[in-house]
């Protein structure tokens, strides 16, 4: 048999690659067929395989897809010369006359990991779901070119486990056309297997396995929706208790939260209660500079509650007192609504069987909010939220005040290393520049992606922002057992920074009623009290006073799993060398 029929055993023999493997693949079809070729067995440790022949810019391209893999594999039918190097990667593969007969599978296999942009490892074995997950991502791209006359909002949904917070989500998307119903079919049957056929509507922003087969978020979801006149940000929140400090960076990045409480009998009872997370969750979301809370009633339609309005007042009734008392203003902060995430009634169109509900459904009401006055000629503040390697640094966050604009320099504080900005992506559509309260991913130049911590923040040059690690600062102490003494230890939360502090000495105590100070320093404070302090961190953070920057100047404390105590930052101490 002549050599050139069968696959070579290594493809270093051929000098040219592409022309002569060319040449073979067309006379391979056209001669005999090996039909005692060894049969392929992947090799999964593999190195990533990235095709010589492709420019640069396209793998760009490819990669600022997004992790749609069918994106991919448009790029890549096209072109014939994927096919044969995707073989090359394959080693001695099955018979050729397969291959003829099965081109697109030999391509969508190296498409889907070259394209991912090497995507962490743990999305291959997640069945083919991933492959769908973010395919309505592409959507908002056409209706771009009006994209910033649109204002960003970023809505965050917390509350108790299992009130509904994803199925929610997931069913907005649906209602505003970034979910198809396909995609949503697949979920709903991939459920039913798994007989929890009313989970399949969370599973739009549940993505990974874990989430999935618990039922539980564990990261901050992240989706977006467009309504007429603004462009909404969906970052659901895990409402479980391990995971409150993910929902503290997800509310800290929030305009509008919205809190999910289920008017089941017994489940709105228990995430109420002392241990319940509907309390911690409305308090660490006003801590973080939540100013608009609406509280969404859900579970409308079980029997137990069946569309009665005086569940619904109940639920109220039990929750306002609350939320006053954290700092919501009743008239103008918060709106109760009732709804349903399982049947959708009540988000876009009003319900039927709720006539006594005469407010706008969730979605009409969002868009009717008024706008947020952001200043855009402040400087630049952007805490970073999360970072990853991906042909460069990429960083995520929320810009708080500021524009930024591409090939910008900024600086990253507290390590003071000078970057510049490659690419600008805003809701993953890329833009040229950007302004306060969008969620952006930046490409950075000039710093590596081992030398970022979350909590970071990237300001301009000509006005930093202020670090330190010694700061006094006004407490109220919510909830602990004892008391609290000068040498008290906790972690705090500010921004989107976590880090170790401690109480080293007691100012004073102030009167809630009257603000006043007292004048002999406290030997300790205890529950429901309100005292100044000084802390000092660990390590150097990032942050600014109250008065100068709410967003940077406000945090919480948290110890064995509870939040203890929020404050605001008074004023920074100088460190004494």
């Amino acid at each position: 048999m002549d050599p050139i029929d069968t696959a070579p055993d290594s493809w270093d023999q051929e000098d040219d690659g592409e022309a002569q493997v060319d040449v073979q693949l067309s006379k391979a079809l056209s001669t005999t067929l090996n039909v005692d070729a060894k049969p392929f067995v992947p090799n999964v440790h593999a190195a990533e395989f990235i095709p010589s022949f492709r420019p640069k810019g396209s793998s760009e391209t490819v990669e600022s897809a997004g992790p749609e893999t069918d994106a991919n594999v448009e790029v890549s039918e096209p072109e014939s010369p994927p096919l044969e190097n995707g073989d090359a990667e394959m080693a001695t593969d099955d018979t050729w006359e397969q291959k003829g007969s099965e081109p697109s599978e030999a391509e969508a296999e190296p498409g889907g990991p070259e394209g991912d942009g090497g995507q962490a490892e743990e999305d291959s074995p997640q069945e083919e779901g991933m492959e769908e997950e973010e395919v309505p991502t592409p959507k908002v791209a056409p209706t771009q070119p009006n994209a910033p006359k649109k204002e960003h909002v970023n809505v965050v949904f917390i509350g108790h486990v299992d009130a509904g917070k994803s199925t929610i989500g997931g069913q907005i998307m649906y209602l505003t056309g970034m979910v198809d119903k396909r995609t949503l079919e697949k979920y709903e049957k991939e459920a039913k297997e798994k007989n929890r056929e009313t989970w399949y509507l969370s599973w739009a922003l549940d993505t990974n396995q874990e989430e999935r087969d618990k039922g539980k978020t564990v990261e901050v979801g992240r989706a977006y929706f467009e309504t007429e006149k603004k462009h909404f940000t969906i970052l659901d929140a895990p409402g479980h208790k391990s995971f409150v400090p993910n929902m503290i960076g997800g509310a800290s990045q929030a305009d509008l939260a919205v809190l999910v409480i289920s008017a089941r009998k017994g489940e709105f009872e228990t995430g109420f209660e002392k241990g319940g997370q509907t309390r911690e969750h409305a308090m660490l979301a006003k801590t973080a500079g939540v100013k608009h809370l609406i509280v969404l009633v859900n579970k409308m339609d079980d029997p137990t509650v069946n569309w009665s309005l005086e569940r619904y007042e109940e639920c109220k009734e039990k929750l306002l007192p609350f939320l006053k008392k954290v700092g919501f203003n009743p008239r103008k902060d918060i709106h109760f609504m009732p709804c349903s995430g399982l049947t959708g009634a009540n988000l876009k169109e009003p319900a039927e069987y709720c006539p006594w509900y005469t407010g706008l459904p969730f979605i009409p009401h969002l868009d009717s909010l008024p706008n947020f006055n952001r200043s855009s000629d402040g400087p630049v503040r952007l805490p970073i939220v999360d970072k990853y390697k991906d042909m460069g640094t990429v960083i995520l966050g929320k810009l708080e005040s500021g524009s930024i604009s591409k090939a910008q320099q900024l600086v990253m504080m507290p390590n003071r290393h000078t970057v510049e900005v490659l690419s600008l992506l805003s809701d993953d559509v890329e833009t040229d520049d950007a302004g306060p309260g969008e969620n952006l991913k930046l490409r950075l130049k000039g710093i590596e992606e081992e030398e970022i911590l979350p909590g970071f923040i990237l300001c301009n040059a000509e006005n930093l922002c202020h670090t330190g690690r010694t700061f006094d600062a006004q407490i109220v102490i919510i909830e602990h057992k004892s008391i609290i003494c000068p040498g008290y230890n906790a972690v705090l939360h500010i921004h989107t920074c976590i880090e170790e502090v401690q109480i080293t000495a007691l100012i004073c105590l102030v009167d809630k009623k009257t603000g006043d100070k007292s004048k002999t320093r406290p030997r300790f404070v205890k529950q429901d009290q309100v005292c100044i302090a000084r802390l000092r961190t660990a390590g150097t953070i990032c942050l600014e006073t109250f008065k100068d920057f709410p967003q940077m100047g406000r945090f919480t404390l948290r110890d064995e799993g509870k939040t203890i105590a929020i404050g605001k930052v008074l004023k920074l101490v100088a460190e004494k060398d």
